[in-house]
């Protein structure tokens, strides 16, 4: 059977800090620069900012905003969209980040160096994110 489309990237972690703690490292430009990228993001509806990406830098857009519960932003032109989720419980905030927008499995994204498929990115990406989530944001809300 094939596939239509890349599964989303999704990925949960339950950190011990507040939720505004952990709201402030995932919503304010310091905030994401300190376990992200650089970049020039502002928390403002329709706003439009940049990631400093290792492959130069990437246009994005605020799309989403609901504080201190939601953020999404569209990330670069292949449709992309991420999503930052943050639950409330108590002394702790359940932390759930979601990558979508991905195009089929087959479907060829140029870019620098050799053009690669959805799939291949998006697996690469999902080991990105694990380590992004579980370790470097981690190590910001909690240390």
């Amino acid at each position: 059977m094939k596939m239509t489309s890349t599964l989303d990237i999704r990925k949960q972690a339950v950190f011990n800090a507040k939720i505004e703690k952990v709201w402030n490292a995932v919503a304010t430009s310091d905030g994401i620069d300190s376990w992200f990228m650089p970049n020039d993001f502002k928390q403002e509806l329709g706003y439009e900012f940049t990631i400093q990406s290792p492959f130069g830098p990437t246009p994005c857009k605020v799309i989403e905003l609901n504080p201190p519960n939601r953020l999404m932003f569209s990330w670069g032109e292949f449709g992309w969209k991420v999503s930052f989720e943050l639950k409330d419980l108590g002394d702790q905030t359940e932390f759930t980040l979601i990558h979508s927008g991905w195009g089929g499995p087959d479907e060829i994204v140029p870019g620098p160096g050799p053009d690669q498929t959805n799939a291949d990115i998006s697996d690469r990406m999902n080991n990105g994110w694990e380590s992004i989530v579980h370790e470097a944001l981690r190590k910001v809300v909690e240390g």
